[in-house]
Formats: structure tokens, C-alpha cells, sequence
């Protein structure tokens, strides 16, 4: 839980290197295609760890989301799930010089807003039982909000895929380890 000066993008693409075998084709589904949209970005003063948490977690729901669509909406037949590709956006700019936003985008099945309105509570899930602890959104807030004083941000359409939004500060006050 050390604090110290990091390369976001470096955690990023080595969570997606850990998620490698998720991403790939299943069965009739396609490859996930993950498209990188980096920014300059300078070091970034923060818990990495944690933070590579909350991306592992983010990537993981997008990746399930992409699932759930191409069973729900092309029952696993590849005629016609040819036309549509499962994406994830990653894009990462600088914002008024002293912050960086990280946008999590998918075209995957969307959230309706009553399941936004309780996905940040510890324990809830949409997953089917033993699949999902309903902490993995819980804990990703409270590392954002409380460790690094940012936002986590949710913008969803249901059918039309998701983007998760953290606005982080450059550098900010040493928070307390947990």
C-alpha cells in the first residue's frame, strides 16, 4: 500500500495482459477488441496497486457485459453476431493540468438505472450466486472517492454499453494506509 509516482497507462495495459485470456474469442464470440486512446499524461502520485485493482474490476464488468450481449442479443450463433464487434475503449487525457480522467467504455448490454442507482453498495450484484461478491464496485469507489480524493462516474444506456469515468487529482494529501 505504498504511495508513489506511476505510469497509469503501464497499469493498464499490464491488467489487460492479466485479463489476455478473457478477451479472447469464446466460442462463436469475437475477440474483444480493446482500443487505446492514451494521452500525454505525467506520473500520476497514488497507491498503484490499488488503483490496478479498480481497473481489473472495471475490466472485468466490461467484459461480462460484452458477454451477456452477445448471448442475449445473438445466441451464440456467429451469422449473426458478424455484426457487431465487442470493444472496450480505454482513453486517458490530462484535465485542467492537475487532473486526469480514465474513461472505461464498452458496447456491451448497458445498466438500467435502477441497478446504477445501488451498484456502488457493498453486496449488491447482478451476478448469479457464486459468481459475483457485490464488493468488486464497493471497493473500487471507496479507493477513487476516499484514498485518492476523486469521482467515480457512471454513464449507461442499456442495450448500448457503458462508460465508467474516474476523475483522479495529479497529486493529493498522503490518505492514511488501510
Amino acid at each position: 500500500a505504498q504511495r508513489k509516482r506511476v505510469d497509469l497507462h503501464q497499469g493498464l495495459d499490464s491488467t489487460l495482459t492479466i485479463l489476455g485470456n478473457k478477451l479472447k474469442a469464446r466460442g462463436a464470440r469475437p475477440e474483444i477488441e480493446i482500443i487505446r486512446e492514451y494521452g500525454d499524461l505525467p506520473l500520476v502520485d497514488c497507491f498503484p496497486g490499488q488503483l490496478n485493482q479498480v481497473f481489473m474490476n472495471l475490466l472485468t464488468n466490461a467484459i461480462d457485459a460484452l458477454d451477456e450481449k452477445w448471448v442475449a442479443q445473438f445466441d451464440g450463433t456467429e451469422a449473426h453476431g458478424s455484426q457487431w464487434t465487442p470493444k472496450i475503449i480505454l482513453r486517458t487525457e490530462l484535465v485542467e493540468g492537475d487532473r486526469v480522467h480514465l474513461h472505461f467504455t464498452d458496447n456491451g448490454i448497458g445498466i438500467p438505472d435502477h441497478v446504477k442507482r445501488r451498484m456502488m453498495d457493498p453486496f449488491f450484484t447482478t451476478k448469479p450466486v457464486g459468481k459475483g461478491t457485490g464488493l468488486g464496485m464497493a471497493i473500487s469507489y471507496q479507493i477513487i472517492v476516499e484514498r485518492h480524493h476523486g469521482q467515480l462516474t457512471c454513464l449507461s444506456t442499456p442495450g448500448h454499453g457503458t462508460r465508467f469515468l474516474i476523475d483522479l487529482p495529479l497529486a493529493t494529501a498522503a490518505a492514511p494506509a488501510q
